[in-house]
């Protein structure tokens, strides 16, 4: 019940919306309740069985029954019985506009809360999960999170919120309905209710059950949803290995799987239904039974017209005893989903501000490694005992084997990690003490895999920045993209595609550093930006490039040694170490040394 009402808490404001709908679910089920017991004096007026007693018009407008009573015996008198069920037909078509009213009110307050509260849980799940930090993103599946944001939200919406309109509107009604029933008869009702503990036995068995189906059955269409992510973005590769058959067999699987979880869970929800309505069947007959027994015996009091509107007015009180059955077996779906939404909220960001972290607004002279250690959550160390220091306009390349720590250490310098030993301080503080969008302000990033979005030319280089087309063009110039954007159907408002799929990878790389040239960072990080590309991308590339770190700070991660000879400083990193420094010319003067070889077989 925790996660159910924490749930319920993003529908905020909560308070303008529960008062005015328990208002209105009450009054709904208020008058739809008297509807039915207006049927006694009705059957009364039709079968000539009015045996009543004038009463003087009672002071207080709330006191229904008197009031009642008081205008009925007014139109008995003076308009004999049609008048009588006239009043008694328009009581009752006043009675049911009035809860209709009251109930399309109800229903609309709760549809409202249905959407603030989606709205508010969606955003909460996208917030949290873009702050996270990154190597969550790099452990966890991305259909699985989108199924989290989308699929499991929509859960919500349909279970949970309909279980709250049950646990309110629906238990308003039954509380109407059986305290009329105990009005008309109390010996009666205590029979009728004896059912109840055997349905809640037996409904609370299959919830526990149903929980376990859902559970599994979320799980499962998030596989579906990560595997058709997979598929569809690696076409190529699918097609290429003639892996068609390979990918739909485990498509099968996992959608079998999911079939038989959703099944087993509709089957027992289904059964609550059925189950609930037998039992009410079977109540009624006894009532009947019971009943007409004391009325043949003479042991009751009730006279026909009542008993008639008991056994109707018991017909209706199975409706929201079902609802309310129903609901919160429909719940447990709601709620598997409400336990992956949660978790994915309470997850925390392992790289976090300090309370006190210091804002920086520029760059100064440097940045330094200091005995920088790091290992990803308590695997092998990755980087073992690294010192550098990156002066301010000067450029530092990094270079090495695959695996060899190169792309860690660049994902340090702007804290998409932390060390777990040692320090890394930009112009002498610690960079943990740093707010981490201060620091990142100052850096601009250009990657091996252009990131780009299904958005126009424009919108990719400015990225959320507010810029005019002048800024963007200048950008796109210097990084030796303007000519091939202007050869685009509509310049710079064309629509590249996903992950920019209508641009070759020298066009898309140049996008990249368009971005970062508008962004105007003073640190640059060149994490193999050109090692994608054919000669002639990469030569266009690299010119952009070299206008991009013109005057700027530059650490470049390089897998061709010809594009980083320039570097005032080379760092050779094998096995997480830094074995070799220097120039280019010094580091070729090191004999058997490891940037030698590597510049000896790519000369090759």
């Amino acid at each position: 019940m925790k996660n159910y009402f924490r749930l319920l808490s993003y529908a905020k404001p909560l308070g303008g919306f529960i008062v005015p709908f328990v208002i209105t679910s009450i009054l709904a089920s208020l008058f739809g309740v008297l509807n039915f017991t207006l049927l006694m004096p009705l059957l009364d007026v039709l079968f000539d069985k009015i045996a009543f007693e004038a009463v003087a018009k009672p002071d207080s407008i709330f006191d229904l029954k008197n009031q009642f009573n008081y205008y009925f015996g007014l139109f008995l008198t003076q308009y004999g019985k049609f008048g009588a069920l006239q009043f008694v037909c328009g009581v009752i078509a006043v009675s049911v506009l009035l809860a209709n009213i009251f109930k399309y009110v109800s229903i609309r307050l709760l549809e409202k809360f249905k959407s603030n509260m989606v709205s508010n849980l969606r955003q909460a799940v996208f917030d949290n999960s873009i702050n996270l930090h990154l190597g969550f993103f790099s452990n966890e599946r991305k259909g699985n999170l989108i199924s989290r944001i989308v699929t499991d939200v929509q859960e919500v919406e349909n279970s949970i919120a309909n279980t709250f309109s049950a646990a309110t509107k629906e238990v308003f009604l039954f509380i109407f309905y059986i305290a009329s029933l105990f009005y008309i008869s109390w010996n009666l009702t205590f029979f009728a209710l004896l059912v109840i503990p055997v349905s809640g036995i037996f409904i609370s068995t299959l919830v526990k059950r149903m929980r376990r189906d859902a559970g599994e059955g979320q799980q499962r269409l998030s596989n579906l949803i990560t595997l058709m992510d997979e598929a569809f973005g690696g076409m190529r590769v699918v097609k290429g290995f003639v892996a068609e058959k390979f990918i739909s067999e485990k498509f099968r699987t996992e959608n079998q799987g999911y079939r038989n979880a959703i099944f087993g869970l509709a089957a027992r929800r289904e059964m609550s239904s059925p189950f609930s309505e037998i039992m009410g069947v079977f109540v009624v007959i006894g009532i009947l039974l019971y009943g007409g027994s004391l009325i043949f015996d003479g042991k009751s009091e009730l006279t026909a017209s009542e008993f008639i509107s008991y056994i109707v007015i018991f017909s209706q009180v199975m409706r929201p005893a079902k609802d309310i059955s129903n609901a919160f077996s429909s719940a447990q779906r709601g709620l598997a989903s409400g336990e992956r939404i949660l978790e994915l909220i309470d997850n925390q960001p392992l790289i976090k501000d300090k309370s006190n972290a210091i804002p920086i607004k520029d760059f100064g002279h440097s940045i330094e490694a200091h005995n920088v250690g790091f290992s990803y959550e308590g695997d092998v160390e990755v980087l073992k005992n690294i010192n550098f220091t990156l002066q301010k306009g000067k450029t530092i390349a990094l270079v090495g084997s695959s695996g060899g720590g190169k792309s860690t250490i660049a994902d340090l310098i702007p804290r998409f990690y932390d060390p777990t030993g040692g320090q890394i301080t930009i112009d002498g503080v610690d960079m943990k003490d740093v707010s981490q969008h201060s620091l990142r302000k100052l850096m601009g990033i250009v990657t091996q895999e252009a990131v780009l979005f299904n958005d126009t030319i424009f919108n990719n280089i400015a990225f959320g920045e507010n810029v005019s087309l002048e800024e963007v063009v200048a950008a796109a110039k210097i990084a030796n993209a303007h000519d091939f954007i202007m050869q685009q159907s509509s310049d710079y408002q064309t629509v590249i595609g996903d992950r920019g799929t209508k641009l070759s990878g020298g066009q898309r790389q140049r996008l990249s550093i368009a971005r970062a040239i508008l962004q105007n960072p003073p640190i640059l990080i060149l994490d193999e930006a050109t090692s994608a590309l054919d000669t002639e991308s990469e030569k266009l590339v690299q010119e952009a490039l070299t206008n991009l770190m013109k005057n700027r700070t530059t650490l470049v991660i390089a897998h061709r040694l010809s594009t980083i000879q320039s570097a005032d400083q080379i760092l050779v990193i094998h096995q997480g170490q830094i074995i070799e420094r220097g120039t280019h010319d010094e580091l070729l003067k090191i004999e058997d040394g490891f940037y030698k070889k590597l510049s000896s077989m790519q000369t090759l």
